[in-house]
């Protein structure tokens, strides 16, 4: 990807738009490599790579929670916090159909469909976060308090990956 690319995003132009500045940062996408890929191409900590992760509740209503990339979400204490049966991922397809983002290059801002958002309450603790920015192999650096943007949720459902 060129740098003259990030102008293309939905979620750069979101940024630009409520005055939020990011840094860019590119590195070799890797299908399925995830935050660990990511955060190993710029030399930085999984712990400050968000992933945001599209999820649907057992009322098929879809939400999208951000978390750190060596943390999984427990789905139980999700779904206990948002008062439902059950919460899984979405799949790859309805994910991109309600962001308008292909799977893999998913970001929490400028999305297709307006979707709640839940943030693990210790990213606010980072100085600084990598979240991605609208495209596979692209990742914006910027401050957790600036995430605020979304009006997100905060909850404490992380699960430390072993």
């Amino acid at each position: 990807m060129k740098k003259s690319d990030i102008r293309s995003t939905s979620a750069v132009r979101f940024l630009r738009e409520k005055g939020i500045h990011f840094v860019p940062h590119f590195y070799s996408y890797e299908e399925h490599g995830g935050t660990r890929v990511a955060s190993d191409a710029l030399g930085i900590s999984e712990h400050i790579t968000i992933k945001t992760i599209i999820m649907k509740t057992n009322e098929k209503q879809p939400i999208i929670v951000l978390m750190h990339g060596d943390c999984e979400v427990s789905t139980k204490n999700l779904a206990r916090f948002l008062g439902v049966k059950n919460i899984e991922p979405c799949d790859a397809r309805t994910a991109e159909r309600l962001t308008g983002y292909i799977f893999g290059g998913m970001s929490p801002f400028g999305t297709r469909t307006s979707l709640p958002v839940y943030v693990e309450r210790s990213i606010y603790s980072l100085d600084r976060i990598f979240i991605n920015g609208g495209k596979r192999g692209f990742l914006v650096e910027m401050r957790p308090s600036d995430l605020r943007i979304l009006s997100p949720t905060e909850i404490s459902v992380a699960i430390p990956i072993q």
